[in-house]
């Protein structure tokens, strides 16, 4: 029997391991940061997995000023953008991050950073020696990122296939998901999925808000596309974030609130994930000081260290010297500020294993800026949250984690010592925001299939496919209003005004059908023998305007 079982499963399996052949895929890493460690990530797993892997990477952005590149597993091709562009490009990063940390963020600020990635959009496809290069390669595949619109562009100009990772949760952009106002929060609502009348109200309204910021994005696109595409053969963004063949989300069900998706929509948060080390003896030893109280992670990216935000370090570390706990906080020491003496429970450290530390025993709680990749690393290891979100997808991805019970969110402009300290020692001290990090941890671990195990078994279901066709629904294609029943409503509605009209006129005719019969008969001369009125024998004018051929003057006797 056993026998038996392991046939049947080898036919399953066996057509998989044959059809599977290296395929060449390419990945367009253009912006830097997180999203290009999690593109880093993608093409090595594929790469591991026995696919040609290539990707395009461009230098002299990564927003980073101490991002390493390592030796990698996968071929990269370089491309460095003008000098004078990029050093405009940074200016206006730095700027905009320097007003995200002073609490003076804007989405006007946020279209401008957007309009100088479009403009490097133009300045990378104009390099004809790149473009050839990559159309001479071939590719079978293309995978492209969501942050920077520019990659999409890229796939459709090689004409190739492409799939897209959703860097963020759900919300950021319209894919073409179903999306019930009822119970699916709309980006930038913070609302949850249990929302009650005066909710869905906001929601409902929110939701055009959203559609307007969505077009005004993608508009700072349009110069670009009008440069390189011909007329008549322009794409449109929106169309095609809804062509490409799957959509990775890196952000997992213990997370996200449920809603509709579609087959072509597949969950691969925690990527990132690696094998738990033991944490470097330097650290060990300063847990180890505070025992049972264990100790307080805090890791706001990359950002905070690189720019100078004194006040809010200064009530972070006033806030930290209220706690029982240890607190390690990655932070460069060469950039703390001189006035500000450090609180005695603190240690601050250029760099940290975070997802090692996370995985600590002693570990009571993860202050966060809400990356993504940070969120998964600590719903992995079941530890509670304080968030502290900057700009970006942070403050949706912490409204999640607060509508998840195990953790809670601050703003900027919120941030005081007393303020933070009690947000910290609530979540510490009531063990439901522990309880319910555990349980979403269980959720995280329990999928049959792991997320990189998902990542390639999807990839390798569509190479052996020919796309992903069967997996997106007609849907995509329709027009809007076909697709919201607009053209039905109205053609419903057109019926049933014409058939109230046509009612209503048939109603009138017969009504004046029954009253024209009616006075006609009022308009008869009743013939009354033996009786004489206004000259006339047996008549009786009820209308004076009205004679009876009966009632003529009667002549004679």
């Amino acid at each position: 029997m056993a026998g038996q079982r392991a046939l049947l499963l080898a036919g399953f399996l066996l057509p998989g391991f044959l059809l599977s052949e290296a395929a060449k895929i390419l990945t367009l890493s253009l912006v830097g940061g997180s999203h290009h460690l999690l593109l880093d990530r993608v093409c090595q797993i594929l790469q591991d997995h026995g696919h040609n892997v290539t990707m395009l990477h461009q230098r002299g952005n990564s927003f980073i000023s101490d991002f390493k590149e390592k030796e990698k597993s996968y071929q990269v091709i370089s491309w460095l953008p003008p000098e004078d562009y990029n050093k405009g490009l940074k200016e206006n990063f730095d700027f905009f991050i320097e007003e995200a940390l002073g609490d003076r963020y804007t989405f006007g600020k946020f279209l401008s950073f957007m309009e100088q990635l479009g403009l490097q959009c133009s300045h990378f496809l104009r390099r004809k020696d790149i473009m050839d290069t990559l159309k001479n390669e071939n590719f079978d595949l293309v995978i492209v990122e969501n942050f920077d619109y520019c990659p999409f562009l890229v796939a459709e100009k090689l004409g190739k296939p492409f799939v897209s990772i959703l860097s963020s949760s759900f919300g950021a952009i319209d894919i073409g998901l179903p999306n019930p106002l009822s119970y699916v929060p709309v980006s930038r609502s913070f609302l949850n999925d249990h929302m009650d009348f005066w909710g869905r109200v906001k929601n409902f309204l929110m939701f055009f808000d959203f559609s307007i910021r969505q077009w005004q994005i993608q508009s700072t696109y349009d110069n670009t596309i009008r440069e390189h595409f011909p007329e008549g053969s322009r794409p449109v963004l929106s169309h095609l974030l809804k062509k490409a063949e799957l959509w990775f989300v890196n952000s997992d069900f213990a997370l996200e609130f449920a809603r509709p998706l579609f087959p072509n929509t597949v969950y691969v948060g925690g990527l990132m994930a690696r094998a738990v080390k033991p944490v470097p003896q330097e650290f060990e030893n300063f847990i180890t000081k505070f025992g049972d109280s264990g100790f307080v992670l805090v890791a706001l990216g990359s950002m905070v260290s690189n720019f100078q935000a004194q006040e809010l370090l200064r009530e972070m570390n006033s806030a930290f010297a209220h706690l029982s706990q240890g607190v390690i906080w990655k932070y460069k020491p060469s950039h703390w500020p001189k006035d500000i003496r450090l609180s005695a429970n603190v240690k601050i450290v250029n760099w940290l294993p975070q997802n090692d530390l996370l995985a600590h025993p002693h570990i009571r709680l993860f202050v966060t800026h809400g990356g993504m990749n940070s969120i998964m690393e600590a719903i992995q290891h079941g530890v509670p949250m304080v968030g502290i979100p900057l700009f970006g997808d942070q403050p949706e991805n912490l409204n999640h984690v607060e509508g998840k019970k195990f953790g809670v969110s601050i703003q900027l402009k919120q941030i005081k010592a007393e303020t933070l300290a009690l947000k910290m020692k609530q979540v510490i001290e009531d063990k439901r925001y522990k309880s319910a990090a555990v349980a979403a941890s269980i959720i995280r671990r329990s999928h049959p299939l792991t997320p990189a195990q998902r990542l390639v078994g999807w990839i390798d279901h569509i190479l052996q496919t020919g796309g992903a066709a069967h997996l997106k629904p007609h849907g995509l294609q329709q027009p809007w209003h076909e697709r919201y029943l607009l053209d039905i409503f109205l053609f419903l509605l057109l019926v049933t005004l014409g058939t109230l009209w046509l009612c209503g006129k048939l109603l009138g005719m017969v009504a004046r059908w029954l009253c024209g019969g009616q006075e006609a008969e009022e308009d008869l001369m009743e013939v009354q023998p033996g009786q004489v009125f206004g000259g006339a024998t047996g008549c009786r004018r009820l209308s004076p305007s009205t004679e009876h051929p009966w009632c003529l003057p009667h002549i004679g006797t």
